[in-house]
């Protein structure tokens, strides 16, 4: 196996022999699994643009819509458009309609294509001054594009709505409004302020167990429009404890980057699906370890998603918004971006350090496709860096 000097945690460079041997990529059927899951997918970013990253986002489209049918080839859905695209940071309203456009016309060509699509608020600007009647509407603009291109929905968390909002009633209001003109039954997505500060005090309350109850009020009242909830709280308590209390019919996505292993593989009393953006980066892991647990061997399983939830806790540290550096990190380590380059520039929200230790904890999760080819990537950053091979 190779060898590569990295750097440590208290500044001194040393040898780093890799051990792990890679997780084959291995095709499979969404039927393989007894759990549906979603991978919420990045965007490859177009490095030759003549653009300020900045300002203006550039998309390799070619290179972000094969990445999507490498996911449909492992069984895994597409959550397509959402916080891991860079929604919001970087991706904007009118990239993130040609982004649907184009991945839309892509699952057409399957007819293994699990796709769903972010529908959200973020076009319009969040300020005390917005009503919450704008807000309706602007939720109804993103769904009605969705849906006009034939898409299933995954209603977004709002920003809009968090700065405006008064009482919780104000959410109730806004999302009992747009469930009752849905076309089929959407993914709801409670996103937490660790992935999103704006979005702190969300459903009317900071205390996530009052806000929990609001969400539950506003799903129990509009159950046969809601295909399920994705939290991302990184808490398997709540998560755990809202499963428990979800309509019979509404299913529970993990969203859940820190313990998704445990949340999946369920207890006597339920199991959460799947919806995650670390799925993106450990992808035919994840399928591996989905296929094992729908034969029934929950062991193999675990044995396969275990070593990934130390680099997944890694990857979506605090600040958790910064994950999205080192899921598009592992892309080009596995060879399948040519570059380390994001949409606004976000390829710098973390450190040489933290990329070192996402290389070694990536080798003892099995998720470094091509060893050689890694270490190779590795050396390009570091040398950017001023650290020597």
């Amino acid at each position: 196996m190779p060898t590569i000097n990295l750097p440590n945690a208290d500044r001194s460079i040393s040898a780093y022999t890799l051990s792990g041997t890679p997780i084959p990529f291995v095709q499979h059927k969404a039927s393989d699994f007894n759990r549906i899951a979603y991978a919420a997918a990045h965007v490859v970013a177009d490095p030759l643009a003549s653009n300020d990253p900045w300002l203006t986002p550039a998309i390799d489209w070619d290179t972000t819509l094969k990445f999507r049918h490498r996911l449909w080839d492992l069984g895994l859905g597409v959550a397509e458009a959402m916080d891991t695209a860079q929604r919001g940071m970087g991706l904007g309203w009118a990239e993130a309609q040609e982004l649907i456009r184009r991945a839309q016309a892509e699952a057409r060509t399957r007819d293994d294509s699990l796709i769903a699509y972010g529908a959200g608020t973020d076009h319009l600007q969040a300020g005390p001054d917005v009503t919450i009647d704008a807000i309706i509407a602007a939720y109804e603009e993103q769904v009605g594009f969705v849906e006009g291109e034939g898409g299933r929905v995954i209603l977004m968390a709002s920003r809009a709505l968090a700065a405006a909002a008064k009482t919780p009633d104000d959410y109730a209001k806004v999302y009992s409004r747009i469930l009752s003109q849905v076309k089929q039954p959407v993914v709801m997505h409670w996103l937490g302020e660790m992935f999103d500060p704006a979005l702190a005090g969300y459903w009317g309350h900071v205390d996530h167990d009052a806000a929990m109850d609001v969400c539950l009020d506003v799903i129990a009242a509009n159950a046969d429009k809601v295909d399920g909830i994705k939290i991302s709280l990184l808490s398997a308590e709540k998560e755990i404890a809202m499963r428990r209390r979800l309509p019979a019919s509404v299913k529970m996505y993990t969203g859940d980057d820190f313990n998704y292993a445990e949340l999946i593989a369920g207890d006597n009393q339920g199991y959460s699906h799947a919806l995650l953006g670390i799925f993106d980066a450990i992808a035919p892991a994840a399928s591996a370890g989905l296929a094992a647990l729908g034969k029934g061997d929950e062991k193999a399983f675990h044995d396969l998603l275990a070593p990934t939830v130390p680099l997944s806790r890694h990857i979506f540290a605090a600040p958790t918004r910064f994950y999205k550096t080192g899921v598009v990190f592992l892309a080009y380590l596995n060879g399948l971006q040519d570059h380390f380059q994001m949409i606004g520039g976000q390829q710098s929200t973390r450190s040489v350090q933290h990329l070192s230790e996402l290389f070694r904890l990536a080798d003892k999760a099995r998720v470094l496709s091509d060893p050689e080819l890694a270490v190779k990537r590795m050396n390009a950053v570091l040398n950017v860096n001023s650290v020597s091979a």
